[in-house]
């Protein structure tokens, strides 16, 4: 008798069947990898035109399909340190960093005190509120914006960072709100028992034990704040009238005259270094951003 190859047969059960299981899981894996790159090609490509763009001359930046210049340049970063229109770059970057910090403070102490009385105290009405508040996420931004300025124009307050703060300092962000209600909902009711016995009231149990136990939630909020606060170019726009007030934002506006040539390269520069402390600060958070999002809806 001829013996049956090895490769045949295995146990009595043929290994055809397996090899081209293999085949199909090593298909399917490097279809995945290939569409993997083109998605990150996609994503990147913006940050690498910004990249390539901000070493070209302005003349070269429109109409060039060149990712990268042949002789790269570093007079656009030069230039920023003239300022632009005799306003020094270190202004606007001063100013989004008071809008931005301020933003993230307010945000921080309203909605977490705002979640906290609709998780932890029982007054009438409070569904009925939580509902209302829940309900402005679906009202347009522009919708509130010319009763806004109407009202902050009557308390001469235009030309002030005071309209573009006081709402992060009411509590009018009602996304943070319920993100921080559904974490605090998800804390153990005995703590708040344990601390009453003790003594402690809801200003106590609200400082000593909740806010330490709802950090991913806070600096989660936080990011997103600091974020939308950063690159804000409406309410800066509607608000600010003196170039010395103005944001990156709006500087970035400045590049671009309608009574000479349009200086695009110190444009795109500046949008590159305006990048850098939005990256710096989400790269120290991003641990307890993925803390707080995945967390924000377990049972504890």
């Amino acid at each position: 008798m001829v013996p049956a190859p090895l490769g045949a047969l295995r146990g009595g059960v043929p290994m055809s069947g397996t090899v081209n299981t293999s085949a199909r899981r090593g298909g399917g894996s490097l279809l995945w990898h290939v569409g993997a790159l083109a998605l990150l090609a996609v994503v990147l490509y913006p940050v690498i035109w910004v990249i390539g763009g901000s070493l070209k001359p302005s003349d070269d930046i429109i109409g060039s399909l060149d990712l990268f210049p042949t002789d790269p340049i570093v007079e656009n970063y030069r230039r920023l340190t003239d300022g632009i229109a005799d306003i020094p770059i270190t202004t606007f970057f001063v100013n989004s960093t008071f809008l931005a910090v301020g933003s993230v403070a307010g945000v921080l102490l309203s909605c977490s005190l705002a979640a906290y009385a609709f998780a932890k105290i029982r007054f009438p009405g409070r569904n009925l509120m939580f509902a209302l508040m829940i309900g402005t996420l679906l009202l347009p931004y522009h919708v509130l914006l010319i009763p806004q300025y109407v009202l902050f124009q009557k308390l001469e307050l235009i030309n002030t960072y005071v309209p573009l703060l006081l709402g992060k300092y009411l509590a009018t962000d009602a996304f943070f709100v319920f993100l921080m209600l559904q974490f605090m909902r998800n804390l153990p009711r005995e703590l708040d028992e344990a601390a009453r016995l003790d003594g402690c009231g809801h200003l106590r149990i609200y400082w000593s034990i909740v806010l330490p136990l709802c950090r991913p939630a806070l600096i989660t909020s936080a990011i997103f704040t600091f974020i939308n606060a950063w690159n804000d170019f409406m309410g800066p726009l509607i608000y600010l009238n003196e170039p010395e007030k103005y944001t990156v934002s709006l500087g970035l506006k400045m590049f671009i005259d309608q009574d000479a040539v349009a200086d695009y390269g110190g444009m795109i520069a500046m949008s590159l270094v305006a990048l850098l402390p939005v990256l710096a600060f989400f790269l120290a958070f991003q641990r307890y951003l993925i803390d707080g999002m995945a967390t924000s809806g377990l049972k504890g």
